[in-house]
């Protein structure tokens, strides 16, 4: 799919979901709300990591449907609100390929099809289906900004369980 050279500003509130869904996978966003202290877990150490409100958790499934987009919103939920750790296999793990919604949280996130899903303690690359290889989500005090978005359904849903 052709990937336009813009970016694109969609309003996004704390309570919103922004879903993005294509033909092969989808990319859910929400902003990290006012408890932006999160816990990044390798196989070495515990990081802490200290994000702003408009930051974003990013999520990337790789199928698109009902039940997918539900497992999205409960990961995002299970970081944001019930708090969550943040877990980063170690590369070559044997769950990585089995792994259907990996997640990022930071100011940018960049997904990549050519990563191994769920290996990379670096919260600004997050694994993606190949027609969302590229896109760039960043937060902004109004929502999101995208860059690189493909050809694809633009969604915004409540954020409650």
């Amino acid at each position: 799919m052709n990937k336009p050279d813009f970016s694109k500003d969609i309003s996004l509130k704390e309570s919103e979901m922004l879903l993005l869904r294509g033909t092969a996978g989808t990319v859910a966003i929400v902003k990290v709300g006012p408890r932006g202290q999160f816990f990044l877990e390798t196989e070495h150490e515990e990081i802490v990591l200290g994000l702003e409100p408009h930051d974003l958790i990013v999520a990337s499934a790789f199928s698109v449907d009902e039940k997918t987009e539900k497992g999205l919103k409960c990961v995002l939920f299970m970081i944001r609100e019930m708090r969550s750790p943040l877990i980063v296999l170690p590369k070559k793990h044997p769950a990585s390929p089995r792994l259907p919604i990996v997640v990022s949280v930071g100011e940018k996130t960049v997904l990549s099809c050519h990563i191994t899903p769920g290996t990379h303690p670096n919260q600004d690359v997050l694994c993606g289906s190949n027609e969302f290889d590229s896109l760039e989500v960043t937060g902004t005090l109004e929502g999101v900004q995208i860059k690189n978005m493909p050809q694809c359904e633009v969604l915004k849903v409540n954020f409650d369980i």
